[in-house]
C-alpha cells in the first residue's frame, strides 16, 4: 500500500468514525427537541439526557483530525475547496457553535428550557446537510476555473437532484443510526417505554435512508456516468451492506435484539461509506484533482501517519473509558450514578 492510500484511507476511517458518533448525537438531540414538542419528553429525556452528557465532547474530535489530516496528506484540497466551501462549511460551524453554548446554557442557566432545545435539536439537522454538501461537490460539474481560481456555481449546485439526494440521506441516516443506538441504549437502562418508542422511529427512519441510498446511485448515473461505473466494480460491498440493513430491521421488528442489531447497522454503513470511497479513487475532486497530484512530500506524510496513529493510541482508550463509566455502566445508564462529564 502506497503513502496516497494510506493517507486517505486513515483519513476515510476517521471521517467514517464521526459520521457514526455525529450521528447519534445530532439525532439524539432532534429526537429530545421533538419529544418536547410532542409532550413526550417524561419518555425520552432522561435517556437522551443521560448519553448525551459525558459523550458530546468526544464527537468533534474525528472532524478536527479530519480536517488537519486532509490539509496536511493533500494541501491542494485547501486551494480548491477553501473558498467555494466557505459559506457551507461557516454555516457548519455556527451550528456547532450553537451546540456548544446549549450545554453552557443547560449546565449554568434556565436547564430545559425549550428554546435551547429547539436551536440544539435543529442545529444537530443542519450541520450533516451542511457538511454533506462536500460529497455533492466532489462529484464534479460544480465548480468552474475563471482566472485560474475555482469558482462554485450555487445556483447549480442547489438545484441538482443529486444535492437534494445526498442531503436527504444525511438527515435519514442521522436519525435512523441516532434512534437504533438509542433504542439499545434505552433497553439497557430497562425503560421499556422509552425503548418502545425509539425503536418504532428507528423503523420509521429505517425506509427512507435505504431508498434516499439507492436514488443517489441513480443520480449519479446521469451526473457522473464515470463514478457509477466504478460503483458497479464494487457491487459487492454495497450487497454486503443492503443484507446488513435487511439483518438490522429484522432484529428491530422481530427479534428485538437491539445489541446486535447496531451491531449490523455498524457494518452496513462500513461496507457502503468505504465502497463508496473505494469507487471514487483517484478523485478528490473530479476532475481536477487526484489523489496523487496533490500528495505532500513523503516526508511530511510518514510524519502524519506516526501523529495520527499516536492520536488513535489516545482516542481509542478515551472511548472505551467513556463507555466503561457511562456508556455501558449499569448504574450510570439506570440513573443510578451521579456521575458527570
Amino acid at each position: 500500500m502506497n503513502l496516497e492510500i494510506l493517507g486517505i484511507s486513515v483519513l476515510w476511517t476517521f471521517l467514517f468514525g464521526y459520521i457514526m458518533v455525529g450521528a447519534i448525537d445530532f439525532g439524539a438531540g432532534f429526537f429530545n427537541a421533538y419529544s418536547l414538542l410532542t409532550g413526550k419528553q417524561r419518555i425520552l429525556t432522561n435517556v437522551i439526557q443521560r448519553y448525551l452528557s459525558p459523550v458530546w465532547e468526544v464527537t468533534n474530535v474525528f472532524l478536527v483530525f479530519f480536517f488537519v489530516g486532509i490539509i496536511g496528506f493533500f494541501p491542494k484540497t485547501a486551494f480548491y475547496y477553501g473558498t467555494t466551501l466557505l459559506i457551507p462549511v461557516s454555516f457548519g460551524i455556527i451550528l456547532l457553535a450553537v451546540r456548544g453554548s446549549y450545554y453552557a446554557f443547560e449546565t449554568y442557566g434556565a436547564r430545559g428550557h425549550k428554546g435551547y432545545s429547539f436551536m440544539y435539536g435543529l442545529a444537530g439537522l443542519l450541520i450533516p446537510a451542511s457538511l454533506s454538501i462536500v460529497l455533492t461537490i466532489s462529484e464534479g460539474g460544480f465548480i468552474e476555473m475563471i482566472d485560474g481560481r475555482p469558482v462554485l456555481d450555487y445556483w447549480l449546485l442547489f438545484t441538482s437532484p443529486l444535492t437534494w439526494s445526498i442531503v436527504v440521506l444525511s438527515l435519514s441516516a442521522t436519525l435512523y443510526i441516532s434512534a437504533v443506538f438509542l433504542t439499545w441504549y434505552a433497553n439497557k437502562a430497562g425503560d421499556i417505554e422509552a425503548t418502545g418508542l425509539l425503536r418504532k422511529y428507528a423503523l420509521i427512519w429505517a425506509l427512507p435512508t435505504i431508498i434516499t441510498a439507492g436514488g443517489i446511485i441513480f443520480e449519479l448515473r446521469k451526473h457522473n456516468p464515470a463514478h457509477y461505473e466504478n460503483i458497479q466494480t464494487f457491487w459487492p460491498m454495497f450487497l454486503i451492506s443492503f443484507i446488513l440493513f435487511m439483518g438490522t430491521v429484522y432484529l428491530l421488528a422481530a427479534r428485538k435484539q437491539y445489541g446486535w442489531a447496531f451491531g449490523l447497522l455498524g457494518g452496513q454503513f462500513a461496507f457502503a461509506f468505504f465502497g463508496y470511497g473505494a469507487s471514487h479513487y483517484p478523485y478528490l475532486l473530479y476532475p481536477y484533482l487526484t489523489l496523487y497530484d496533490s500528495f505532500t512530500n513523503p516526508a511530511m506524510a510518514t510524519a502524519l501517519v506516526i501523529a495520527f496513529i499516536l492520536g488513535l493510541c489516545l482516542l481509542i482508550p478515551s472511548l472505551i473509558l467513556i463507555m466503561r463509566l457511562f456508556l455501558f455502566n449499569k448504574e450510570y445508564v439506570r440513573g443510578k450514578s451521579d456521575h458527570h462529564a
